[in-house]
């Protein structure tokens, strides 16, 4: 699979059929305050009721004034980008003229002491006034207003972000940034249990209408933790902010999986039709004074086909193929809860306090039977009954201390989160006309203590960021096996494991802008240590972990043509710390026959990436575009070897597999043809490359396996329109191609769907009626090869991934 061109005709018919849904926000610093402090140079005291002056960068046009208070300080706020010209005058002291610039960068800018000569003058009396100019955009990060996706109205987030530019869902169901799922996950800017903390988790539990907004961070500063190479998403719930009452009620209903992808090989229980999706919430705000309350929840109920996958298993030596088939169907309830109070007890002191709750309870019914290819005739027949509990809560508290100089700021946070997991298997096994059944349940607890510092201090060009933080996350588990008749267990795996870790670390950002550069600077340093304390009685792995003390440097230069050209260099080094459940070293029995086990010896991995994005806006929109590069050490994957027995099973393995890098180009055009009709286009095309390597699966016996280098052109294209239609009714239709990749031991093949929405304004516009479909051509599949050098596997999954909503929101 050397230097293969993945890269096929279809592409073409897509860019012909529609554009992207929902125009991208590049987030901004969109107004800027000032500040300053007067002093008299004679005797070094304040000046209080001094006259300070804002003029335009030619002093052609007043804009607007003010006076120094009794500590001689000033500020000006709502400042856009430009050069301005403060005049200082006062009874007895010479006046003062000096220039400034806002950019786009620092939101508060700090013009130090300015002292005054003494010198009698006098002014007339002033005329406040102000202008507001338009300003350019950022190119490090990118935010989706959830309202405007209507196609995805209904769902999750997990379905929201498939349509999102940038971003892919895999077959496992986890976002990817640019062709990689070492991406971040942030609930209001905090990591959390719900999401995971080291990869990513419950998307798919939290309701698109909890959501205000998306936003997706390619190029994290020094600020942000180091653990994730492709970049951050940060959830940002709902949150009302004026005064009084308010919120809004909103129920939608949905069903899923109309007709059969494909029927079943075997007798076995039917795959679920017609699935119904109930998805009921609430949001509620109350702001008086210095008190602002707010509360939500909502309930994402619902049945699905989660895993229909046809696989193939051949191998080379005389082993018959086998074909099975593992279906799912699941029936899941989701209730998540939001509140919280934000409390201003005087100007310099805030704080926030708020508590979230999320329990996602779930029912699987497993079937997998394996028959002999060749033949037809029933090998086994594997069933299984699943109950899952994860019971997930989140508390914060955050202060903020503001300094008499506006900007000036120090933040501290409190977070702590626990979850519970309870998942308990019943097994039913029949193989070669000989019954069998096997229980296994597993409990694990997770604890998670957040404490972070962070420091603000604007400067006259810029400003400087300082902070630290300190994690203690301790997640300790068992797993029981109860073997029945005929068991399969190995029971020599079961038993307990602790997953412990600490996390410190430091940074430093320091911004500087003029009209013609902006630069963003910051290193952040780290030191993690993970142990994971096995079972001593395991029969394959012993305790392990590892630890590092780590330099990430993350850097910004952008040149600025003029408002609406602007040219970006990022470059940053990140790493990726292993996830709690790929150190796991207990094995998960739902196929038995393609065992998954972690791995405590997993070391972290470690990438250095560059990127070169250029962004122009015009009346009408914006073209982007963005080249990038990413390498890295120590990749994370996960191996398929054969187990050696007599019945050829597999398991899979996580392992680290050596070198690899991504580099590609990504484009994003948006057009407004009208006030009723705009376009949308997104593209990334990128070459992904694994180097050869050679490692070893522990389980049941060492088995080694060899991979040559791997390489791969391939990308994906999403297209869409949104189209305003009489009677206030908005038209969405977006399309979604994802080309063949490359994949460890394998390919992964093409796939697409296209989706719909429709939104219409009621009730004088405080309610809204909407109608929306997801894979309305229900095309949406996955198929992989997958090479071992003495087998192959050639899967196909057919999951739910048709589903029509409609639903109903009234705002008060």
């Amino acid at each position: 699979m050397q230097n293969q061109l993945l890269f096929p005709l279809p592409l073409i018919l897509v860019i012909l059929i529609g554009f992207f849904q929902g125009e991208v926000l590049h987030a901004q610093n969109e107004r800027a305050t000032v500040s300053g402090q007067l002093r008299a140079s004679d005797t070094n005291e304040e000046i209080m009721f001094a006259n300070v002056l804002l003029y335009d960068s030619q002093e052609e046009e007043f804009l607007r004034g003010t006076v120094t208070d009794q500590r001689g300080q000033f500020s000006f706020s709502e400042l856009s980008r430009g050069t301005y010209i403060l005049k200082v005058s006062y009874i007895g002291y010479q006046t003062y003229s000096q220039s400034f610039y806002v950019g786009r960068l620092s939101e508060f800018l700090d013009l130090g002491i300015i002292m005054l000569e003494a010198k009698a003058y006098e002014i007339s009396e002033l005329e406040i006034s102000a202008r507001r100019d338009e300003i350019g955009r950022n190119l490090d990060r990118r935010v989706y207003n959830m309202d405007e996706q209507i196609s995805q109205q209904g769902g999750s987030v997990l379905n929201a972000m498939q349509s999102l530019p940038g971003v892919t869902i895999n077959r496992d169901g986890e976002v990817e940034i640019r062709g990689s799922n070492r991406v971040a996950v942030l609930i209001d800017g905090q990591q959390t249990a719900i999401t995971g903390m080291g990869g990513q988790s419950g998307l798919d539990n939290i309701p698109v209408s909890s959501i205000e907004r998306i936003e997706i961070i390619n190029n994290p500063s020094s600020r942000y933790d180091a653990n994730a190479m492709a970049g951050i998403i940060n959830i940002v719930y709902k949150k009302g902010s004026e005064k009084g009452w308010n919120g809004n009620v909103n129920f939608s209903a949905g069903i899923g999986s109309l007709s059969k992808k494909r029927e079943n090989i075997a007798d076995i229980r039917d795959q679920y039709r017609f699935t119904p999706k109930l998805n009921p919430g609430f949001s509620v705000n109350y702001r008086e004074n210095r008190l602002n309350f707010f509360a939500q929840g909502d309930v994402l109920w619902h049945k699905l086909i989660t895993r229909n996958e046809f696989i193939i298993r051949e191998y080379t030596d005389d082993q018959p193929a086998i074909r099975q088939q593992f279906l799912e169907n699941r029936t899941q309830p989701i209730y998540n809860i939001k509140t919280g109070l934000d409390w201003m007890p005087d100007d310099q002191n805030s704080f926030t306090f708020f508590i979230l709750y999320n329990q996602r309870d779930y029912t699987d019914l497993g079937d997998l039977p394996y028959l002999n290819n060749e033949t037809g005739a029933l090998v086994r027949l594997w069933q299984y009954y699943e109950y899952e509990s994860n019971k997930t809560f989140m508390t914060s508290v955050r202060h903020q201390y503001s300094f008499p100089q506006a900007g000036r700021k120090l933040e501290s946070t409190l977070n702590y989160s626990f979850r519970r997991k309870d998942e308990l298997f019943h097994f039913t096994n029949m193989e070669s006309g000989i019954p069998g059944t096997d229980t296994t349940d597993l409990v694990a607890d997770e604890n998670i203590f957040d404490l972070e510092l962070d420091y603000f201090h604007p400067l006259r060009t810029g400003r400087f960021e300082t902070g630290l933080k300190g994690r203690a996350r301790i997640f300790p588990n068992e797993i029981t096996f109860t073997p029945g008749i005929n068991s399969i267990l190995d029971l020599e795996l079961q038993g307990t494991a602790e997953y412990r870790e600490w996390l410190y670390a430091t940074y430093g950002n320091y911004i500087y802008e003029n009209p013609d550069f902006e630069v963003e600077a910051g290193l952040r340093i780290e030191y993690a240590e993970v142990d994971y304390l096995v079972d001593p009685n395991h029969s394959t792995y012993e305790s392990d972990g590892y630890d590092y003390f780590g330099l990430f440097p993350s850097l910004r230069i952008a040149y600025l043509f003029n408002d609406a050209n602007n040219v970006s260099f990022f470059y940053n080094r990140r790493v990726d710390r292993p996830a709690e459940s790929q150190l796991r070293a207990f094995p998960h029995y739902s196929d038995p026959e393609i065992l998954n086990i972690g791995n405590p010896g997993l070391q972290p991995q470690f990438t250095n990436s560059l990127e070169l994005a250029y962004k122009r806006t015009y009346q009408q929109g914006y073209l982007y575009f963005a080249s990038y590069a990413r390498f890295s050490d120590q990749m994370i994957t996960t191996i398929i070897t054969r187990t050696g027995d007599e019945n050829s099973r597999l398991v899979r393995i996580n392992q680290n597999a050596g070198k690899g890098s991504n580099r590609g180009i990504e484009m994003t055009w948006s057009h407004s043809w009208s006030r009723d009709f705009r376009v949308n286009l997104n593209s990334n095309f990128y070459e992904n490359i694994i180097e050869a390597f050679t490692l070893a699966n522990a389980y049941p016996q060492i088995t080694e396996f060899s991979q040559d280098r791997q390489r791969a052109w391939t990308g994906n294209i999403k297209a869409g329109t949104t189209i305003s239609l009489p009677a206030n009714l908005q038209l969405q239709i977006s399309v979604i191609y994802y080309a063949p990749d490359i994949i460890p031991q394998g390919e992964i093949s093409e796939r697409y769907s296209v989706d719909f929405g429709l939104r219409m304004p009621v009730q004088q516009e405080k309610g809204e009626v909407f109608l929306n479909g997801s894979d309305i051509l229900n095309t949406m599949n996955v198929k992989t090869i997958t090479e071992g050098g003495d087998f192959v596997l050639r899967s196909s999954d057919f999951y739910e991934t048709q589903v029509f909503r409609a639903g109903y929101q009234y705002r008060f």
